[in-house]
């Protein structure tokens, strides 16, 4: 005990002693659920790579006094402003749904059991125990009848615990059978589980595909902007004879389209916004890439009750087997009245058997997922006279298969009836038993049916999922002939198809091909769904499942994406990544949808960037070639052709306002490995195209020779030839660079095609309006040298659309190079085994 008092155990702390722990500070404080709080996201948003570099570039331009090439700067404001917005959002979303999803330990407090928030707990509480409930906090076993913890999720260790008084117990793990009470003894940051909690909480975007691929991109091109930057310094600088303010522009405009600055700022909205959205249809999602990885899922593997069928349930018939009805109903009351957690099942019996007898229960045998029964020993409270040893589970785990009783079970079992064996025993329930059988001689007393519920909405969200060509695999405990009896209700299988999984093959391989050619299975053991998980994901699939109880915490947790009913045991709702706080198995269709949209626009949007950025480096490149070209074989030499006003309209309408609006719109397509891939085939082409046509344009029409009359040396005025001349250059890159926009976007709806024709309706009003040539540094009175940007921008446009149609043959070829690689790969392995 502690210092601040004793504790009764039977009564558990007195609200004094709460008071005084909580002064102490002895308290569960929990970690912020979202991680990050406001301060660290508004300075994680703010002081980013991309924001100094950006900022550098700025006060370079300022100090040239030019404030409208100082533009771009607006985009420090729109990166930090947005990504704090939108995280402070999906923040708040998680904080709130956090609430309504949390577990809430039952305490023992001035001699009354009530459940609590977690953070509540203080030092020395007594917590009471049943099946599913998780270990909110560290503790030793004060009372324990049959106490079965599972310590997985800690040690690794599959098999169950047994607890007695004095054992300790660790935060994070999880009743399986029994129950029982500790008290706590480590709270807040001191238990073992609270630094796991805290990481695995966190607002993040770390181990997604999408997320990955984007980071290797930005590697890819960091490598890319060293030399181009360095040859741009060079040539603006000490090669080109534009003086030292007109230089440091034309080696910021080339510098700042290198930066991919809205690319990693999309993806943030677009996974902030899904939180968001999401938790409007009450769906909390505790680990961010979920939201990526079930826009991948091909296999569904869907618990029947709870999922498919309503978790209430309701008595259908009483069967007699053997004895006198009203005996039987007043041992099914005493059962109900007497276990301490009760599932549905006997929640349903105890609402058609309120009236519960004056017995005192002996011995207890608890409920556990791999042997479907439970029992209670009876004596008469008052004489203490003998009222028999009950069981209450599944007939096909209790009776002799080929008996008429059995054959019964079966058939009320296959009109999607749940149904369960009262039974009696000639010892106490907990005797010792071979394997999974109850003790002693079991002789079968009545048959109870129950109704259960299919959902609704259970058939509208299969359809969805065959639509998607997502195949859904029911894996019940129940009896399989119930299991596909609500199945084939459902149009998902029938009776015939449906697997006892006492049957199934230990081997992954076999085990997999029985999963491949079957739908429904029941009689499933935890371990067996487990193995099920793997055995699908042996094949390439990429598999969720769905429960609700604790037999399904271990293929929760080995599943892709393992998805919780929030009205389920807290155990597993902590190891999956998604909770329905609604219970309503219908959600998964929208969070599916939701994955897909984040996946699909990302890709677009992720187009439109990397391209900026491969014209942007090549013409760099290019421009700074041909001035070192021109500074030794005596040509003049050429600099860059734009201001940074000039690559900060540019990417206006080509890229930023399409790009917002793409990465927030619907986008149902299913989502596809090989995301850099299938970028970067579209972005570089199209990058060189457009960086090429840009570059042939501006030299042609580019003012050289002995003409060329420069600014003064301290100006960063244009003269009229490169005012003319930069604006064909622009007009080629902005053109080219719609025609990409318009290739991202398909396949076309008239919102798309507004889109694309008011970013075209914009340039055309900048380019034609007295205020904005003046403004943006535009001439495009030369028709000589606007036709030739005309005449470049139809050849890049043809250029784009022919590698863009040729982009399929491209990766089709790529893929069976990369087959062949692979299969030589193999070969030249097992000759060297050899």
């Amino acid at each position: 005990m502690t210092a601040l008092g004793e504790v009764h155990v039977a009564t558990g702390l007195t609200s004094a002693q709460v008071a005084e722990r909580v002064a102490a500070g002895q308290v569960n404080v929990l970690p912020d659920r979202s991680g990050r709080t406001v301060g660290q996201i508004v300075r994680a948003n703010v002081f980013t790579r991309i924001n100094a570099i950006l900022g550098v570039l700025f006060i370079i331009v300022m100090s040239t006094g030019s404030i409208i090439n100082g533009a771009f700067g607006l985009l420090i404001i729109a990166n930090s402003g947005i990504g704090i917005i939108q995280e402070i959002r999906a923040k708040r979303t998680l904080d709130a749904l956090a609430i309504v999803g949390q577990t809430r330990p039952m305490v023992r407090r001035d001699g009354v059991a009530a459940e609590i928030a977690p953070g509540e707990v203080v030092l020395d509480d007594i917590i009471e125990l049943g099946p599913g409930d998780q270990i909110v906090v560290d503790g030793d076993t004060v009372e324990s009848a049959s106490l079965d913890i599972d310590e997985s999720l800690l040690t690794g260790e599959a098999d169950a615990v047994d607890k007695s008084p004095g054992d300790h117990i660790m935060s994070g793990s999880f009743v399986v059978s029994g129950s029982g009470a500790y008290r706590a003894t480590k709270v807040g940051r001191d238990a073992y589980a609270a630094q796991l909690a805290e990481e695995a909480s966190k607002f993040t975007l770390v181990d997604s595909e999408l997320r990955s691929g984007i980071d290797k991109i930005l590697k890819i091109i960091t490598w890319l902007l060293i030399p181009a930057g360095l040859l741009t310094i060079i040539n603006q600088l000490f090669i080109s004879d534009n003086g030292i303010k007109a230089s440091l522009l034309g080696m910021v405009a080339a510098l700042v389209p290198m930066v991919p600055e809205g690319l990693v700022l999309m993806t943030t909205i677009a996974f902030a916004v899904g939180v968001v959205r999401l938790g409007r249809r009450q769906c909390l999602v505790n680990e961010l890439p979920a939201i990526e990885g079930l826009a991948r899922v091909n296999v569904v593997c869907a618990d029947k009750t709870g999922t498919l069928t309503e978790n209430g349930m309701r008595l259908s018939e009483l069967v007699v087997v053997h004895g006198e009805k009203a005996d039987l109903e007043e041992a099914l009351a005493a059962l109900a009245a007497h276990d301490p957690r009760p599932n549905a099942s006997v929640q349903a019996m105890a609402e058609a058997f309120p009236e519960a007898p004056e017995w005192t229960s002996t011995h207890i045998a608890p409920f556990t997922s791999a042997k479907k029964w439970s029992g209670i020993s009876f004596a008469d409270s008052s004489s203490g006279a003998d009222r028999g040893n009950w069981l209450l589970g599944a007939p096909d785990m209790l009776l002799d298969p080929e008996g008429d009783t059995a054959a019964r079970a079966t058939e009320l079992g296959a009109g999607g009836l749940r149904v369960l064996l009262l039974a009696s025993t000639d010892v106490p329930v907990d005797s010792e038993a071979v394997g999974l059988s109850a003790p002693g001689t079991v002789t079968a007393r009545a048959l109870i049916a129950l109704e259960q519920r299919v959902r609704p909405d259970a058939g509208e969200t299969l359809d969805y999922f065959a639509s998607q060509n997502v195949a859904v695999k029911v894996i019940s405990g129940d009896n399989a002939v119930s299991v596909g009896a609500v199945a084939g209700s459902l149009g998902l299988g029938t009776v015939d198809d449906a697997v006892d999984a006492r049957n199934l093959p230990s081997e992954q391989g076999p085990l997999a091909d029985v999963l491949e050619s079957h739908t429904t299975f029941g009689r499933v053991r935890p371990d067996q769904k487990r193995a099920m998980v793997g055995a699908l994901q042996s094949r390439g699939n990429t598999v969720a499942m769905t429960g609700d109880g604790v037999n399904d915490v271990l293929a929760l947790k080995d599943a892709d994406i393992g998805v919780a009913m929030g009205s389920g045991s807290s155990a597993s709702r902590s190891v999956a990544q998604i909770v329905l706080l609604d219970n309503r198995f219908a959600t998964l269709p929208y969070v599916v949808g939701e994955g897909r949209r984040v996946i699909g626009n990302i890709e677009r949007v992720s187009n439109l960037f990397l391209t900026k950025t491969v014209y942007a480096v090549l013409l760099a490149l290019m421009i700074g070639i041909a001035g070192v070209a021109g500074k030794i074989f005596g040509f003049t030499p050429i600099s860059y052709p734009f201001q940074p006003i000039h690559v900060t309209i540019s990417a206006w309408f080509t890229i930023g306002i399409p790009a917002f609006i793409l990465s927030l719109a619907p986008n149902n397509e299913r989502a596809r490995t090989g995301f850099v891939g299938r970028v970067l085939r579209l972005a570089i082409p199209s990058g060189i195209v457009i960086a090429v046509c840009t570059f042939v344009a501006y030299a042609i029409v580019y003012p050289g020779g002995g003409g060329v009359e420069l600014g003064s040396k301290d100006s960063v005025d244009m003269t009229p030839d490169q005012m003319q001349a930069a604006t064909t250059a622009l007009i080629t890159l902005i053109a080219i660079s719609l025609w990409v926009l318009a290739v991202v976007a398909r396949p076309y709806n008239w919102w798309k095609i507004l889109l694309i024709a008011g970013s075209a309706l914009a340039y055309v009003l900048i380019f034609s309006l007295p205020f904005t040539q003046e403004l943006f540094k535009l001439d495009p009175t030369d028709w000589a040298k606007t036709s030739v940007a005309l005449i470049a921008s139809a050849i890049g446009i043809a250029a784009v659309e022919v590698l863009w149609r040729l982009n399929p043959v491209i990766a089709s070829w790529s893929s069976r190079l990369d087959s062949r690689s692979s299969e030589h790969d193999t070969v030249e392995a097992a000759r060297s085994d050899g």
